[in-house]
Order: C-alpha cells, then sequence, then structure tokens
C-alpha cells in the first residue's frame, strides 16, 4: 500500500521543473538535498508557479510519486529564515501544505513544559 506517512518530509525550497521524473527527482536530493533518496523519508517538489506539487518517496521495490495539479490558486509554502534548499516539515505542516491551509497565521502550541 503506497503511503506518505514517514519520519522526515524535506520541502525542496527552489522552484522545480514539475516535469522531472524518479531518476532526475532522486538526484535532486541526493546532489542538492544531501540526503540518501532511498531512506524512506519524503521529499517533496513544488514548481515555479506553486500549482503542481509532487512528493518524492522510497517504498520496498521502488520509488513512489504522488502528484497534485491545483485547477486554480497555489500552495503556500511555509516561511522559515533558516539557510539552505530544504525545509524539514511535520506531518501537519504537509496536510496544511497539501490542503491549502494558510500557515501563516496557524500557531502551534507547546505540548510540554
Amino acid at each position: 500500500m503506497f503511503s506518505i506517512t514517514s519520519a522526515r518530509y524535506f520541502l525542496y525550497r527552489e522552484a522545480t521543473d514539475i516535469r522531472k521524473g524518479f531518476d532526475s527527482l532522486s538526484g535532486m536530493v541526493s546532489g542538492q538535498l544531501g540526503q540518501n533518496p532511498m531512506s524512506g523519508d519524503v521529499f517533496i517538489f513544488v514548481n515555479r508557479q506553486r500549482n503542481r506539487i509532487k512528493l518524492l518517496r522510497w517504498e520496498p521495490g521502488g520509488f513512489v510519486l504522488f502528484y497534485k495539479r491545483l485547477e486554480k490558486g497555489t500552495f503556500e509554502l511555509p516561511v522559515s529564515q533558516k539557510i539552505g534548499n530544504n525545509l524539514v516539515l511535520d506531518y501537519g505542516e504537509l496536510a496544511m501544505l497539501i490542503t491549502g491551509i494558510s500557515m501563516r497565521n496557524a500557531k502551534k502550541r507547546n505540548r510540554f513544559l
């Protein structure tokens, strides 16, 4: 069964040619992000217009691509002060990104002292 449940989610912050396939995206993961594409983590790529998104994940036996194209509107990418090509997201942030919930005003509450 295909799923995107994983320990880590990496958003590639640069615009990506969304026509890229398994081999090109996995090459970007190792070359640009410095990660192992076969780690089981989810790698997220968004095009320049921010209306298309691809998620790449290794599952036993091969890579899986998840692809979403918006008919209207754009994906709102999270803002971060961190420097670099990637941004680590948690599952909640990924869900908000894909479903179109604005992360700009969302606040994460402290759960521990």
